[in-house]
């Protein structure tokens, strides 16, 4: 009996497995693709066994390599900033500008109707020739009008000058009323001067006044004082008529 209990040890010890792994023994050719099976169901489950201690020991290497990395690194502090303090400025906003509405469309004018006319294409105007209107039946011009008489044009080719500015402003000042002058009232007049062949004014007319008759009247004194040299037409001297400013203020 002892010996045939070590004849099955001896059997059963080629064929022993890893205790909680099942094997199956193939008899014959047809069983190879089952042992195959089981082969794999064996390592499956050797790996299901051993994932406790892979992850233990993944767990610990990872604490390992933090603590490594806090103790040979410097500690990170984070730097205090100080907060930027910005001075607001204020601005006066420009008054709110009102547009004003749009007008009112303007209507639009009718179109005039062009009455119809018959016009003779043969209708022409008749020439006009010295012989059908001689010079004998033509108005004489008029020859009793005093150029003199009211502002007119009258042609010149070379404009007067006054020839005593100095003597004309030095009598300004002695005429202009005094009363006024203290009291700083002045004005501008402007006159209509007829200046004749010689150069002096014959007459004057006042052309627009300055709001007092005391300084009208003392202008048309002012410039009865003028001398102007004579206009010219062409190579003849002329009279005319010349607008001239006067102007009272207190220096």
């Amino acid at each position: 009996m002892g010996g045939s209990g070590r004849g099955r040890k001896e059997e059963e010890g080629p064929h022993r497995s890893s205790p909680g792994v099942p094997l199956t023994f193939a008899h014959g050719a047809g069983d190879a693709g089952a042992d195959g099976r089981h082969m794999r169901a064996a390592a499956n489950e050797a790996f299901k066994h051993g994932g406790g201690r892979r992850a233990a020991m993944g767990l610990i290497a990872a604490v390992l390599f933090h603590v490594a990395v806090f103790e040979l690194f410097p500690q990170m502090q984070a730097e205090r900033l100080g907060a930027a303090v910005t001075a607001l400025e204020t601005i006066e906003l420009p008054p709110e500008v009102r547009i004003p509405p749009p007008p009112e469309q303007i209507a639009r004018p009718a179109t005039p109707k062009v009455a119809a006319v018959e016009v003779d294409e043969n209708v022409t105007i008749a020439p006009t020739t010295f012989e059908s209107n001689p010079v004998e039946n033509l108005a004489p011009p008029k020859t009793d009008v005093d150029p003199s008489a009211r502002p007119s044009f009258i042609p010149y080719t070379l404009a007067p000058v006054l020839q005593n500015k100095k003597e004309v402003l030095t009598f300004l000042q002695r005429v202009y009323p005094p009363m006024m002058k203290s009291a700083g009232v002045g004005g501008a007049v402007v006159l209509w001067l007829y200046i004749d062949e010689r150069g002096q004014v014959q007459r004057t007319v006042v052309a627009e006044s300055s709001g007092f008759e005391q300084l009208d009247a003392a202008a048309e004194k002012v410039a009865s004082k003028m001398r102007w040299s004579p206009a010219m037409n062409r190579d003849k001297k002329t009279a005319v008529w010349l607008s001239q400013a006067i102007d009272f203020s207190v220096t």
